[in-house]
């Protein structure tokens, strides 16, 4: 073969290859399955994120509140701050599911029992680094922590009713009224919850970060928009709670009876949307009617049992349904007492407004109730 012609061949062999290497668009199924890279170690730490998957459930994986809790939980996250790297939970039905998601690249290892995590073939660096984190002393350390965990709210309890005698609630009653509407609520039904969540201390602070009257958590303050510095100001928790109590409220907008709408926001916003929602797919399956709280209430508790938080139709997994079935019992309750003791839209001692009525041709005034009075009125 002439040298230029040889020439000319290596050049056109060279520029296809080029293109077959960096072409995607074209490449085939067979040729993305031939190329397809698993992160070891290395390429873990360079992308910052290292993804474990697991089962929900108490022992390993469950939300509360916004925030991870579970003892393959806490175990991975130590792990991931080990090799310097956030970590990323994704639940699984089944273990069938984890091993298919473990394969498929989509998680990197699977957090169910230590020190067996397991992760893929050839990724001699991972599993290297488990193994040399896992220590039986650490494991009980972490144990011991995260059995002990209970959530407490340090606060100084104020009176359930600071003046009966006069229909006051609290040094607050102001701000609930105010902000009532925001929620869609009456004033004294935020005062219930208030006094449930915080006992009206401004200053209550939750082992899980929540903060203020209402018990803000960090991640719902900055959804609402309330700067870091004013989390504890008693006007913008409430606020802020008002705003954030009408959005969870939407969520259950199917829902056409008022009072029990209100039962199915106080939960969720005390476990959660996600939870709420599933213990309703576990009343229709079962039967039940799920827009009655009374319905409901028991699958809330039973999303502690595995035989339910593990049904294919449960999105969210395991809670702790006690506390959420409680939180609401006790606030329809003390909102019941409330509306017995303080006027809807006044407080103190201060007597309901007055209207002048036409009658036999005189004006004479005439009070209404406070349960018959509405807010334009009061503003009138």
């Amino acid at each position: 073969m002439k040298p230029h012609l040889l020439l000319l061949f290596l050049l056109v062999a060279c520029t296809a290859k080029q293109e077959k290497d960096t072409s995607v668009l074209f490449a085939t199924d067979a040729e993305e399955t031939d190329t397809l890279q698993y992160y070891d170690l290395h390429e873990i730490q360079a992308s910052g994120k290292i993804i474990a998957g697991t089962l929900s459930g108490p022992d390993t994986y469950y939300d509360y509140h916004g925030k991870g809790m579970g003892l393959q939980y806490q175990l991975a996250e130590a792990f991931a701050q080990s090799i310097g790297v956030v970590l990323q939970m994704e639940i699984s039905p089944d273990t069938t599911t984890l091993l298919q998601k473990l394969q498929q690249g989509q998680i990197d290892f699977i957090a169910l029992e230590m020190p067996t995590w397991q992760t893929r073939e050839g990724e001699s660096l991972l599993r290297q680094a488990i193994t040399e984190w896992w220590k039986p002393e650490r494991v009980k350390q972490i144990e011991s922590s995260t059995n002990n965990v209970t959530v407490t709210v340090r606060r100084h309890m104020r009176p359930v009713m600071q003046d009966a005698t006069h229909g006051i609630i609290s040094a607050y009653d102001d701000l609930f009224r105010r902000y009532s509407s925001a929620a869609g609520w009456d004033w004294r039904l935020l005062a219930a919850m208030c006094y449930q969540e915080s006992g009206f201390d401004p200053q209550a602070v939750s082992s899980m970060g929540a903060m203020g009257l209402m018990q803000l958590m960090p991640a719902t303050a900055d959804a609402m928009g309330v700067p870091s510095d004013k989390r504890f100001d008693p006007e913008q928790n409430i606020a802020a709670s008002a705003r954030y109590i009408r959005k969870v409220s939407q969520s259950f907008s199917d829902i056409k009876d008022g009072e029990e709408r209100i039962r199915f926001t106080l939960a969720a916003y005390n476990g959660g949307v996600g939870h709420v929602q599933d213990a309703q797919t576990l009343a229709r399956k079962n039967g039940r009617n799920h827009q009655i709280w009374q319905e409901v209430a028991p699958f809330i508790l039973r999303l502690a049992e595995p035989q339910y938080y593990r049904d294919p139709d449960v999105l969210n997994g395991y809670m702790r349904g006690s506390e959420t079935e409680a939180y609401v019992r006790l606030i329809m309750t003390r909102w019941n007492q409330y509306r017995g003791s303080a006027r809807s839209y006044s407080t103190g001692s201060t007597p309901a407004p007055a209207r002048k009525s036409l009658q036999d041709g005189e004006y004479k005034s005439v009070v209404k109730s406070p349960e018959e009075w509405t807010p334009e009125e009061f503003s009138n």
